[in-house]
């Protein structure tokens, strides 16, 4: 039988980026990206996620058709692709598409000059994305482009990169350069960039554009692969094959063989997706791919409906039923291919659906019981499938498959069919009969890439009554799945009862109280009472148009006419409202001020190293080639917050083959330390006593980081808890125990005025209100990575991605027990940090530290995407209890705090918290402000520094009191605001010497200013009417006010200035994809053209900015605090004055003998004269003017559907004073991507725990960052240019940082619009309307958002409904 061994010919042909390879021994467990990483030189392949749910593997998978002659192209996720499975078939990569030795890409050079790139991890993820849907849109017939950009539409171009992440940018720049792509894009949409500049016509812009022609067109497919496609040889390692069966036949054979009984574990293959829910941690014996078994691969069509094979991919599947909407058949037909194929479009991502199959979703429903949408919308439809097990094949409902006991390892999903519903129903002969079909899937996101809450599919059948007045059901289907429940489910006992019935609110009401006892979450289902009013809400959405709910009460019951005019406008409405697509991002407006007064400072230019991340060859730390005989490690962390270790077991007994060591505390020579501040140490690894779950108890070490991981995963570890304290888990039972963490009394803060006195003034008081808060990940796109090299004379390097080396450096050094000078610890850049780089990076640079150490080779990790979770700690929690007094007309008197926040098992930056908090909370004039703060010591993973550490909380609890004001008053909350903003009397109250001088103090002009350029007032009032006339979508809007307060901290530089005259820089600042090494490099060539000779106009390409390494510039510090990056560059600007006055005598003299110096002509002669062209300095800012304030203030606009809770961003207008930019442009991409960080913290992340304290939100299946369609659709922002400050680094200020917290406006705009369905609600139930009080929990996710407005507020409604029916008939 062919797919058996045969000796010899076991061999995989495939291609990258043109390159043949050629494998003869392949492990079937070995993934595409592992290949690609471990085996070849292409690295722009990223490992983020491991899940399929970031996008930063992203390749283009090209397949040749041997028919057709012609080559298909589709973007995949190398994490999940299976090696074996890209037999014959050609691959591209990032470095593919275009590189720093053939030239870069027009796609590279776009998102580099639009400033779409930050970081740079998830760049060429992106990029190949965006490459995919161009190469597909070129083979579209639809007419020739203008010269330079595709046949992409700006829609396509939008949704290429819906599935991929990116943490930086806050998506707006990566979305422009999408768009500029399209042939249909409005020039003026696309945002700042390097290309054009304000006021060119559009041609002028389009010719200034990186053109895509023909000539930078990519051979996706190399000739030379098209003559060895081979699919039927296997391949296979020791003990281990991979079988690809031909035909059905063969497949059958396959499976009843005497020798699959003795397969301890055998895996179809289709696309392996599956393995990123379901994680596999262990091999398969046999892997049979069924993709080229022609009969699970075909698509066949009758007149009865379409048969899809069980091997096609959902993408596929999309295509084929749109395919089929363009065919002449009848309308309602063509309505429900089309809904159909769009909800499909809304399952994963894209470069998922282009691998998952239709049969590899329905299976795993079956058999694992996987929430899906496939089977709920196929259930909604009566869709067959066909089934092969054992000898016989048979065809079966859908409900019966999925109702039956698992499929056995023998049994294979042939193929589904899906009846076409408008051939197949005598009642369509009556030409007032309609079909009505719609799917629905509230989710996270909105184009997918998340699971939904809950998915339905409803079918009717309707007419008007023939017998009384209304719309009759003559039949209905409604499906239900992804609720709590094990697989999809049709409400038949609903169906039942709604069948002949006319409808009305009575029938309705009756409807859904019946559906009540259906949709009943298991027990453990998250917010299982949302998901079940969410079927109730689809029911009612679906039906309520054709009922008499939906006429004017007073107009009475429908006559026939209006009944047969009513269903057609409705069909009409379906059918449009699904035929017409719209784009994300409707506008979004930049306004800049540009500078030349320190040129090149103050220039837009594009960010250092941008093109090579596009093309992915900027080298980050699991970049660097491993060394010979290097190791890969992994951590094994306690489950148990507060236990004894007894001991470390693994599950065959011992270490498994490919690990090499177990290392713990008892192998550390020096100090048990793992990382460092100025407040105390944590431990490497636990001791006898784990201090909480996810603490570090030891460090496996083996050939490969799967193995590693495996390992660590496999261990099993003996707790003993008797006679042990409860753990502390909370903030209640720290303060139960007195558990707090000291705060040093300089970091303490100061009350401001007489609290006693200003609560004696108020005319209201509000006392004790509490607000909780929870935490939020980091999601840098790079874990937490490290590599080890042992050196010589017991030395040790370190490569690390950190923003804190030389803390690092200190701790290995002590955890080694060797003098600091035997260690040196490098940092080149680093792919998100976000805070989360800066302590937490410590123990896994000091753990590899330790193992190569012990080990005498090399070590590295990587850490995967559950283990960082679990470990980061992440962002501070807090219980928040306050008082305040305040004055009828909104002015408040006095503020009382009592704040518990929750630290951890070490100090970590804890103690630093109330020093923050208090700097953000000031933001606002509160007459008098008092507080007790306690940092709470639990036995919880320790919190550390994350983006905003402190104040974003802070800006929360000032709004959340300000709402609260506004609210008991009945006053607009925008007025309670305005009067409680700083004068500059009060500023300098608050902050005493941070204020600065009165016109630095920015804030009241830009709030007004805000209020205009938003039109504010002008919306304000549409948004009321828009809220009288929408009953289940209401709108909000919010402007607030930050006052940030920053320090600059002590930074090191060095310039050095080299014979050709190119110039090497290093600071102690770390890239972390802020732009920091982009405003060195320009106040570099500024600083050293102030020597005045001819060739300096250019001398920011001749500046290159090097790595961090501990050995040659010392005290580089924390890159954290918004300053770092003007703290650098003033530090190079001094190094500058030294060397431009050690030139200066030179260059006069040469002057005086040559007239005009060139540049390089002046550091020639200065090394022939000795000239010492090298010097550091350490910049240490002055006492009195290192705090200083940063103002900003944003409006957002938002819409809450009040039958799903899902929040849509419509608009956000932002000023930002930014003082004189160093960059513009990097200011703004900093502006932009930590607001929409923001957005993740106040309205998606869900950082959650179980009871232990063990982090449960693992991966991108549960932990929700922003995406393109989770951004506000129109997005505008302005830097302020606010003009000189005297004590500030060329009059700049910081832009890291403060913008995050202007996100509380999204929140605070939700809440308005939530209280007007309050409002709404409580007129229903004939309740007092004024009492309007209510907390908004943080993040407001579409649950916590559809509880306020009322779980039950269908029901209410139809009950008022009816109830004023039958007092007007009365």
């Amino acid at each position: 039988m062919r797919g058996q061994r045969q000796k010899g010919i076991q061999r995989l042909v495939f291609a990258v980026n043109g390159q043949r390879f050629e494998l003869s021994d392949v492990d079937p467990s070995t993934t595409l990206l592992e290949f690609l990483r471990l085996e070849t030189p292409f690295k722009s392949v990223k490992l983020s996620c491991g899940e399929g749910g970031c996008g930063a593997c992203v390749v283009l998978l090209s397949k040749y058709d041997t028919v057709k002659d012609q080559v298909e192209d589709f973007s995949i996720s190398s994490c999940l692709t299976l090696l074996c499975s890209v037999n014959g078939c050609s691959i591209t990569t990032a470095e593919g598409l275009g590189n720093s030795k053939v030239g870069f890409h027009p796609i590279q050079e776009r998102f580099a000059g639009f400033h779409a790139s930050q970081c740079g991890f998830c760049t060429p993820g992106m990029c190949v994305s965006l490459f995919s849907a161009i190469v597909n849109a070129e083979k579209t017939n639809r007419p020739e482009p203008s010269p330079g950009f595709s046949k992409l539409t700006v829609c396509e171009a939008e949704k290429a990169i819906a599935g991929n992440l990116c943490r930086c940018t806050g998506y707006r720049p990566i979305i422009d350069a999408c768009k500029s792509f399209a042939a249909d894009v409005d020039m003026e949409d696309l945002g700042f960039n390097t290309f054009w500049r304000k006021g060119e016509s559009n041609e002028v812009k389009g010719s200034r554009l990186p053109l895509l022609t023909h000539n930078n067109a990519i051979c996706t497919f190399p000739e030379f692969l098209k003559k060895e496609i081979n699919i039927t040889v296997p391949v296979a390692s020791e003990g281990y094959c991979w079988y690809s069966p031909v035909n059905l036949q063969q497949l059958k054979s396959l499976l009843q063989s005497n020798e699959v009984s003795n397969w301890t574990s055998m895996k179809f293959v289709v696309g392996n997706t599956g393995s990123g829910y379901y994680k596999e941690l262990e091999h398969h014996d046999k892997y049979i791919d069924l993709r080229y078994v022609p009969e699970l691969s075909m698509i066949r069509k009758d007149q009865t409906g379409i048969e899809i094979g069980a091997a096609v991919t959902i993408s596929r599947a999309v295509e084929v039923l749109k395919e089929e909407t363009k065919c002449e058949f009848h309308q309602r037909g063509k309505m429900m291919l089309k809904k159909i194929s769009d909800h499909l479009e809304k399952i994963a991502s894209g470069f998922i659906r282009n691998s998952a199959s239709i049969g590899g979703n329905l299976v795993m429903a079956q058999t694992k019981y996987f929430p899906s949408d496939l089977t709920t919308l196929l259930l909604a439809v009566d869709t067959m499938v066909d089934v092969m097990a054992a000898q016989r094949q048979e065809r079966i409902t859908l409900e019966e498959f999925l109702g039956r006991p698992p499929l056995d390892s023998r049994s294979v999903l042939l193929s589904i069919k899906i009846p076409y519903w408008d051939l197949s129903r005598n009642s369509y002969l009556e030409s007032n009969t309609e079909l009505l079909f719609d799917t629905y899937r509230p989710a996270p996101r909105p184009l997918g890439n998340a699971l939904p809450y809950l998915n339905a599919a409803f079918l009717a059948e309707v007419s008007p009554s023939k017998s009384s007045n209304g719309i009759m059901v003559n039949e209905c289907k409604l499906a239900f799945g992804a609720y709590g429940t094990k697989h999809s489910i049709r409400a038949r006992v609903v169906e039942k009862f709604l069948i002949g019935k006319v409808l009305s609110g009575g029938v309705l009401y009756d409807a859904i109280k019946l559906l009540e006892t259906v949709v009943i979450p298991e027990d453990g289902t998250s917010y299982s009472a949302y998901r079940s009013s969410l079927a109730i809400g689809f029911l009612f959405k679906f039906l309520s148009p054709l009922s008499d709910i939906n006429v004017e009460i007073s107009h009475g019951l429908l006559n026939g006419y209006a009944s047969a005019l009513l269903l057609k406008n409705y069909t009409m409405e379906q059918n449009h409202g699904q035929l017409t697509s719209s784009t994300l991002l409707s506008s979004a407006k930049q306004v800049v001020q540009l500078s030349q007064k320190y040129h090149p400072v103050g220039e837009p230019l594009k960010k250092s190293g941008a093109t090579i991340q596009a093309s992915g060859e900027a080298v980050f730390v699991d970049d660097i080639p491993s060394p010979r005989n290097c190791l890969h490690g992994a951590f094994i962390y306690s489950r148990k917050p507060l236990a004894r270790l007894n001991s470390i077991k693994f599950k065959p007994g011992s270490l498994p083959d490919g690990a090499t060591a177990l290392i713990s505390f008892k192998d550390i020579p020096g100090e048990n330390v793992g990382s460092m501040t100025i407040f105390g140490t944590e431990p490497l690894f636990a001791d006898e006593l784990t201090q909480c779950a996810g603490q570090r108890i030891a460090f496996v070490v083996a050939d490969t980081q799967k193995i590693a991981d495996v390992t660590a995963n496999d261990a099993l570890v003996d707790y003993d808890i008797e006679n042990l304290e409860p753990p502390i888990l909370s903030v209640e039972q720290a303060v139960e125990r007195s558990s707090f963490y000291e705060v040093p009394p300089f970091l303490y803060p100061k009350a401001v005025g007489d609290v006693s006195k200003g609560m004696a003034e108020a005319d209201h008081k509000i006392l004790s209100a509490e607000i909780k808060l929870g935490s939020q990940y980091y999601f840098y796109m790079e874990t937490q990575t490290a590599l080890a090299v042992p050196d010589e004379d017991n030395c040790m390097v370190v490569y690390s991605s950190i923003q804190c080396p030389e803390f690092c450096h200190v701790v290995i050094a002590k955890c080694l027990g060797v003098p600091e000078h035997n260690v040196r610890v490098i940092t080149r850049r680093v792919g998100g940090g976000f805070g989360g780089k800066s302590i937490k990076a410590m123990p896994v640079a000091t753990a590899c530290a330790l193992a190569a150490h012990k080990l005498g080779r090399p070590v590295r990790i990587y850490v995967n995407r559950k283990t960082d979770m679990i470990m980061a700690g992440g962002r501070h929690p807090m219980k928040i209890t306050y008082s305040v007094g305040f004055k009828s007309n909104g002015k408040i008197t006095a503020l009382q705090l009592e704040i518990l926040i929750k630290a951890g098992m070490s100090a970590d930056i804890s103690p630093v918290m109330p020093h923050n908090m208090l700097c953000a909370l000031k933001k606002y004039d509160w007459g008098a402000l008092s507080f007790d703060i306690k940092v709470c010591r639990t036995n919880l993973q320790s919190r550390s520094a994350m983006r905003a550490p402190g104040e974003v909380q802070s800006t929360f609890i000032a709004e959340a009191v300000i709402e609260h004001v506004a609210s008991t008053l009945s006053m607009e909350v925008d007025s309670v605001r305005h009067i409680n903003l700083h004068s500059y009397h009060s500023l300098r109250l608050f902050f005493e010497g941070g204020a600065g001088e009165p016109l630095e103090y920015t804030l009241p002009s830009i709030w007004d200013k805000l209020a205009l350029t938003s039109c504010l007032d002008h919306r304000i009032e549409m948004i009321k009417e828009f809220n009288k006339n929408n009953r289940w979508q209401k709108r909000g809007i919010s402007r607030v006010p930050i006052v940030h307060e920053v320090m600059q901290r002590p930074t090191p530089g060095k310039v050095s200035i080299l014979r050709d005259g190119s110039v090497v820089v290093e600071v102690g600042g770390i890239e972390l994809g802020q732009g920091l090494w982009t405003k060195v490099k320009q106040m570099t060539a500024y600083a050293l053209s102030l020597i005045q000779c001819d060739g300096t106009g250019d001398l920011v390409e001749k500046v290159r900015v090097i790595q961090s390494d501990t050995l040659s510039l010392i005290q580089g510090g924390f890159t954290a605090g918004s300053t770092t990056s003007e703290s650098s560059c003033e530090a190079v600007r001094l190094c500058c004055n030294i060397l431009v006055e050690r030139l200066t005598p030179l260059k006069e003299k040469l002057v005086e003998q040559m007239g005009a110096v060139k540049w390089e002509t002046l550091i020639l002669q200065a090394y022939l004269n000795a000239v010492d062209l090298s010097t550091n300095t350490l910049y240490v800012p002055e006492f009195s003017s290192m705090q200083y304030l940063n103002y900003g203030a944003a409006v957002s606009e938002v819409e809450v559907n009040l039958l799903t809770g899902e929040t849509t961003f419509l608009r956000t207008d932002i000023i930002y004073d930014c003082g004189q930019s160093l960059n513009p442009a990097v200011d703004l991409g900093q502006i932009e991507g930590a607001f929409v960080q923001g957005i993740g913290f106040f309205m998606l992340e869900e950082y959650s725990e179980n009871s232990d304290g063990l982090v449960v939100a693992e991966g991108t299946w549960t932990y929700k960052i922003p995406t393109v369609d989770t951004i506000p659709k129109q997005f505008n922002v302005e830097i302020l240019s606010s003009g000189h400050h005297e004590k500030r680094v060329l009059s700049s200020k910081a832009s890291g940082e403060p913008p995050l917290l202007l996100a509380v406006s999204i929140h605070c705009a939700a809440r308005a619009a939530i209280k007007e369905a309050r409002k709404q609600l409580l007129s229903w139930r004939g309740q007092d309307e004024s009492d309007s009080t209510f907390q908004l929990p943080v993040p407001a996710t579409p649950p916590v958002i559809k509880e306020l407005c009322g779980l039950d507020s269908v029901e209410t409604f139809l009950q008022w409904t009816m109830a004023s029916k039958c007092g007007n008939s009365t």
